[in-house]
């Protein structure tokens, strides 16, 4: 940024009074791993970024395995559309929820977001009727619902990353969300290698492979909706019992 930028943002602070500046001790890497919170952090992304990469990369490969549209073909590209274009438009209000619950409930800031990504978790078993109603209605109605899922993640995770701010310094925020996201990272990876050699297997056993009246690849598909449609109740009732009430953490 340029200084005319720089000394834009800053305007606000030329009049205020200032405040002495304390220099807050750091927290080692290691150091992070012996507090609850951390822990908390890191399970809620293991459980949830999988489900986000997961639609990311197999909603193409679904829609055609399912329906036999093509990533490139006009019908695959709108359909890719529509769920991205709901996903971006509805995520938007995931932030306005915490904030009804803190200024308008006068709920302590954690609690509130606590509160609010409960309500975001349950949006995701959605998932479960993907497969059934696709088969009923079509792709479109794959679409959406993906796309309500891909909003309540977005929704989710924009909370989950501010209960860092919440419970730890600001000289630890950094830290911790690093070690978050690597668990998000992990979690992504498991799920999506996961899911690769499970619908390998599913193509191979046909019809001798079955979940929930699907056989074969849709049954293997039918198995990881599932497991995202869950993901975040375990995830949230996982960080809730962790950390059940508003604890920050303080480095010593």
């Amino acid at each position: 940024m340029n200084d005319a930028e720089l000394e834009y943002i800053h305007q606000d602070e030329k009049d205020a009074p200032k405040e002495e500046v304390k220099e807050e001790k750091q927290m080692s890497f290691g150091e992070a791993f012996k507090h609850k919170q951390t822990w908390s952090f890191a399970f809620g992304k293991f459980m949830t970024d999988g489900v986000w990469w997961f639609f990311l990369f197999w909603a193409p490969a679904y829609f055609q395995d399912q329906f036999g549209i093509k990533a490139s073909d006009p019908q695959g590209i709108a359909l890719i559309f529509t769920l991205y274009a709901i996903v971006t438009v509805v995520s938007l209000f995931g932030g306005y929820l915490p904030k009804i619950f803190v200024e308008k409930k006068g709920m302590e800031p954690y609690a509130g977001r606590m509160r609010a990504m409960l309500i975001f978790a349950f949006f995701p078993i959605f998932a479960l009727f993907a497969q059934p109603l696709g088969g009923i209605y079509g792709p479109w109605a794959v679409a959406i619902i993906i796309g309500i899922v891909g909003a309540a993640h977005q929704s989710w995770s924009a909370n989950i990353f501010s209960t860092t701010g919440d419970m730890f310094p600001k000289s630890a925020v950094a830290t911790i969300t690093g070690i978050g996201a690597m668990a998000g990272g992990v979690g992504s990876f498991l799920i999506n290698k996961g899911s690769g050699m499970l619908f390998t297997h599913a193509e191979k056993m046909g019809e001798a492979f079955q979940f929930f009246g699907f056989s074969g690849k849709p049954a293997g598909y039918m198995i990881i909706f599932c497991i995202c449609a869950v993901a975040y109740l375990i995830g949230w009732s996982v960080m809730k019992t962790l950390v059940p009430k508003y604890e920050p953490v303080v480095v010593k």
